[in-house]
């Protein structure tokens, strides 16, 4: 019998998950900026931006970026919440982070496991996650994570890839998803790397079934909000009282 060859990254499952998320992301951390803008069409930023203002964050405030990726949401949380507040940033890639290290001054960064954060029960007061959710070995697991850390009424902030429902639109975001995010990769010069996203996306979980994870994962008050035809997703939440 031939060696069993192993499966594609995005369809990794646990361990073997969490080592490819490192390898990808390590990989791609030099261009990662740049091919984020293009996708983007230059409006991450945008989106980033509004997700900060619904965390209703004052001047001292402790937030957590999660997944933090080079760090571009960093700086708006400092100026959310001021000198006096306490910013934290985690990746599992530690080649992101030293991208992160070069946008904001003050930040607490680490290398952090989103299924066992390193950080004490109900301290923080907001949670941030771009693009990062769907590349857990377990967004459930995740979710818990963020409920435990977050004090009661803390608030958390979901950006994310998604699928348009719009009838017309749907069937060519998906094609664009598929085609056109692999060709931006190759062009950057990675494969494999860039349709590693366009897989990931196309398994993701829908608006409801991500509203229905935050409710079980002890949050309430889930809205939703569509960017880019519906491809962006922003889910906010609060975190209940009564809950552990």
């Amino acid at each position: 019998m031939g060696v069993q060859s192993a499966p594609p990254p995005w369809l990794a499952q646990g361990k073997a998950k969490a080592e490819a998320v490192q390898e990808i992301f390590g990989t791609v951390a030099p261009t990662y900026d740049r091919v984020n803008g293009w996708l983007s069409f230059g409006q991450h930023q945008k989106w980033r931006a509004h997700a900060v203002t619904t965390l209703q964050l004052s001047q001292g405030d402790a937030v957590l970026d999660l997944c933090c990726g080079t760090g571009d949401f960093l700086p708006l949380l400092r100026n959310a919440v001021g000198a006096s507040g306490t910013v934290i940033g985690l990746d599992f890639a530690r080649p992101m982070l030293e991208h992160a290290r070069t946008k904001t001054s003050g930040a607490i960064l680490g290398v952090g496991d989103a299924l066992s954060l390193p950080i004490a029960d109900h301290s923080v007061d907001a949670v941030t996650i771009g693009w990062g959710l769907r590349n857990v070995g377990d967004p459930a697991r995740a979710l818990a994570e963020m409920a435990r850390v977050l004090k009661t009424g803390g608030r958390v902030a979901i950006l994310e890839m998604s699928q348009p429902n719009a009838p017309i639109i749907g069937p060519i975001a998906n094609w664009g998803c598929q085609f056109v995010i692999p060709k931006f990769g190759r062009i950057a010069g990675f494969g494999d790397e860039y349709a590693y996203l366009a897989q990931t996306t196309a398994r993701w979980m829908s608006r409801r079934e991500l509203t229905d994870a935050l409710k079980s994962a002890g949050f309430g008050n889930v809205g939703i909000k569509n960017f880019m035809f519906g491809n962006i997703c922003l889910h906010t939440a609060t975190r209940m009282e009564g809950n552990p």
